[in-house]
């Protein structure tokens, strides 16, 4: 019974010496739709939540075929909607794994100098596209593509034939 009292105990002062990891987010989140955008039978959704120091964390989760090989999938948030041509990339997401079909990006400067807060992500005039590849033919496969912000419309109003392959620049 001793030992059991003594174990007790020890578990107790252990756990009041350990800290709790703070919480990174406000609470704030939203959520957009990413559709299908090639042969491929992907869609996904992007999740953007408010960080507590202001910024915003990007987290992209896909549907479809994982991959036991490890390669990633280019991901960029566009200036304009998905169907702009030539739209300026406005900031490169890290990768989407395809192992886990996952992505996580804290969101820095754009590449016109400007940031998001929560409150302009709402209606920031924006897209995000995930290409197959970074380069060569296959970097103009769209696997999927949504728009973000003031001009979100969901599934309906999506429309694959009209997707504009982004160009490189940043």
């Amino acid at each position: 019974m001793r030992k059991l009292i003594l174990a007790f105990f020890i578990a107790l002062g252990l756990g009041a010496c350990s800290e709790q990891e703070p919480d990174l987010y406000t609470g704030q989140q939203l959520e957009f739709d990413l559709f299908k955008s090639s042969d491929f039978d992907s869609n996904g959704t992007l999740t953007v939540k408010e960080l507590r120091d202001g910024k915003l964390e990007f987290d992209i989760q896909l549907e479809g075929a994982k991959s036991s090989t490890a390669y990633d999938f280019p991901a960029h948030l566009h200036f304009g909607g998905y169907d702009q041509a030539d739209a300026p990339i406005a900031f490169l997401l890290n990768p989407v794994s395809s192992k886990d079909l996952e992505s996580h990006t804290v969101l820095g400067s754009l590449s016109d100098g400007t940031s998001l807060d929560f409150e302009q992500m709402k209606t920031f005039d924006g897209h995000v596209k995930i290409h197959l590849a970074s380069e060569g033919p296959d970097y103009a496969v769209i696997l999927v593509a949504g728009n973000l912000g003031s001009n979100t419309y969901g599934e309906v109003g999506f429309d694959a034939s009209r997707i504009a392959v982004c160009g490189k620049s940043f």
